[in-house]
This record gives structure tokens, C-alpha cells and sequence, in this order.
């Protein structure tokens, strides 16, 4: 049995999280950290893990006796635990932003930190096991991805790994409040956004960057971005519509056979006319779809849960194959559908 830990459990990564590993046949959780709750019962915070999940938070890790740990902390948290971890054996898996992008002053210009473990940095792999499913079979500390990046990729990386498409892109993507986290805010504040769909941070989201690269990487060319978020009064959820521009006509079918071929065996990866949040809510499915509008332009739709596949599952995906497991173990249920 593979011993887990979660630093930083008191949020909703840290308890999707939760929820997800006890249930896991391979994998056992031993404990979760959380400096505003320690001592409390996990299942006072996260009332839905009572009698699922039969520990105490608390304020740090006793020891490294575990094989994995996942980082669900606020960016610039990470960093400060992570190399400790690393040195020690133990595997890591950060869901914070702290090592997704590779250049220590492209982290500085979009998170405003310096970066304090620029090895790790370097030699953490990014997580999205559907693109980079050999690299994270070997590593010992996985960056794992942002909800936004993940479906946007995921919807564009066939037709950009095969040179499809020009180089300028353009995504409209709608949110979940969840995504926001669980300390309420202004804009997050159900008065503001219970009626209404907010386009937030335009042109300078901090998942931005992260797009970029994965992309540039597939393709192994500059890509142009234009990327756009919109907040939607829903809790679960994600969708995003992007907009890429043929080089050459293609037809629907012969899209569609290369969308077929990229993810075979691809088991979290199903092909809908028209994605739905609904049906992949708590679940670590990623629905797309697409449609041609004219001779060269292809509108690609993704959809997930921004806290499953966009965060926790996405993460329990990456630690089974680092650890020899099958990718969906633990995972492979569908979606409420409602």
C-alpha cells in the first residue's frame, strides 16, 4: 500500500483530494496538514469525509515516512517544502503553481516571487499524463497543471502537435467559483456573481504563460495567445471554446480521425459533439468536441471538472503512474450528469 500525506488539506483541492484517496484501493492516506485547523477532526472541516477519512489535521508532517505527498498549497508555499521532501526520497506532487513553468523569471513576472528552489524547478516534469504520460512515469516531483490549462491543451494539442494550425490562437474560458478557492472574496461574493458572467484578469491570467508552453512544446513552435476567463455562477465546472485557424482545409472526419488517434487509450479523454460541464462534474473525464466553420476554421470545446481532472484527480492520475499503477485506478467513474 502506497502511504500519502496532503499538505494543505483545509481547501477544496485539499479535499477533493481526500475524498478521492479514501477510496483508493492502493493507496492510503495518513495524514493532512492544515496550520489553521490543526488538531480538528478533517471530517468537522470537510463535513462530507465523516466517517470516510478518520484523522486529525495537523500543523505539519511528523517525519518523511511517506512515499507520496501532495503540495496543495497557495503558490510561494510549495517552494518552501518541496526540496525538503525531494532530498528525503518521498515523491512530490505540487498543485501550486511553484513549479509549472520552467524559467525562474518567467515565474517571477507572473507570480511576483523570486523562485527559491530553482533546481527542482528545472527537473520537475508537468503533469498532464495524456501529453507527457512518459515523463511522469519516472519523476520524482510532478508539477501538476492548471484547471485552465488542461482542458484548453487537452482540446488543442492534437491539431498543434501535428502542425496543423497557424500560430495564433484564441480561447474564451468559462470557470466555476470553486476555481477561485474556498476563502471568500469580492468578486466571488454570491451577490456579485450569482446572476452575471465576469470576464476577470484579461491578458494577464497567470495560467496564461502556462498555455503558452504547452503548447509551444507540442508543436516545437511560438505560439500567439490570446486567452480570456470568465467567472459563471456554478460551483463545479469548466469550458472552454477556442478558436484555432487551419493552415490547409480539412474536413470534419479527417479531424475527427486525428482526435480518435491522439488519445487512443486515453481513458479520461471522450468525444461529445457538444462538451458539458454536467456530465463531467466529479469526475476526472475531460469531454471535447469541435465543429468546422468554413474551409479553415475549427471551433475546439473542452469541458471538466476544474477540481477533478483540473486539480485533484488530475493529480491521484499522476501519482498512479509514477507509482506503476493504472492510470484510472481509483478514478474511473462518470461524471453526475446534473
Amino acid at each position: 500500500m502506497i502511504s500519502a500525506a496532503i499538505i494543505g488539506g483545509s481547501g477544496y483541492t485539499g479535499g477533493e483530494l481526500a475524498r478521492l484517496l479514501c477510496r483508493h484501493p492502493e493507496i492510503k492516506l495518513k495524514a493532512m496538514t492544515s496550520r489553521q485547523h490543526a488538531g480538528v477532526r478533517i471530517g468537522k472541516v470537510h463535513t462530507s469525509l465523516n466517517g470516510f477519512v478518520d484523522l486529525n489535521f495537523t500543523d505539519k508532517l511528523q517525519g518523511n515516512d511517506y512515499d507520496v505527498v501532495f503540495t496543495a498549497t497557495p503558490h510561494g508555499a510549495s517552494m518552501d517544502v518541496v526540496p525538503e521532501l525531494v532530498a528525503s526520497g518521498v515523491k512530490c506532487i505540487d498543485l501550486s503553481g511553484d513549479y509549472r513553468l520552467v524559467d525562474p523569471e518567467l515565474y517571477k513576472k507572473w507570480y511576483g516571487l523570486e523562485h527559491k528552489d530553482v533546481e527542482n524547478l528545472s527537473n520537475a516534469v508537468y503533469g498532464i499524463p495524456e501529453l507527457f504520460r512518459d515523463k511522469i512515469k519516472g519523476a520524482n516531483l510532478v508539477a501538476n497543471p492548471g484547471c485552465y490549462p488542461t482542458c484548453s491543451s487537452l482540446a488543442l494539442a492534437p491539431l498543434f502537435a501535428k502542425g496543423l494550425v497557424e500560430e495564433r490562437v484564441i480561447i474564451d474560458a468559462k470557470s466555476g467559483t470553486s476555481g477561485a478557492g474556498a476563502e471568500p472574496t469580492k468578486a466571488t461574493h454570491h451577490p456579485t456573481c450569482g446572476a452575471s458572467l465576469t470576464p476577470y484578469k484579461v491578458g494577464t491570467h497567470r495560467h496564461t504563460p502556462e498555455i503558452k508552453m504547452i503548447l509551444e512544446r507540442v508543436s516545437g513552435s511560438p505560439v500567439e495567445l490570446i486567452f480570456t476567463p470568465h467567472l459563471v455562477p456554478v460551483v463545479r465546472g469548466m469550458l472552454c471554446t477556442c478558436y484555432p485557424h487551419l493552415k490547409e482545409p480539412m474536413s470534419r472526419e479527417d479531424i475527427a480521425a486525428l482526435y480518435r488517434d491522439f488519445y487512443s487509450g486515453s481513458r479520461f479523454v471522450k468525444f461529445e459533439p457538444i462538451p458539458t460541464m454536467q456530465s463531467v462534474a466529479g469526475s476526472n473525464f475531460v469531454e471535447i468536441g469541435f465543429e468546422t466553420v468554413g474551409e479553415r476554421n475549427v471551433v475546439v470545446m473542452g469541458a471538466l471538472d476544474n477540481l477533478v481532472k483540473g486539480a485533484s484527480g488530475q493529480a491521484i492520475q499522476n501519482c498512479n503512474i509514477m507509482f506503476d499503477l493504472d492510470e484510472t485506478t481509483g478514478l474511473d467513474f462518470p461524471g453526475l450528469g446534473v
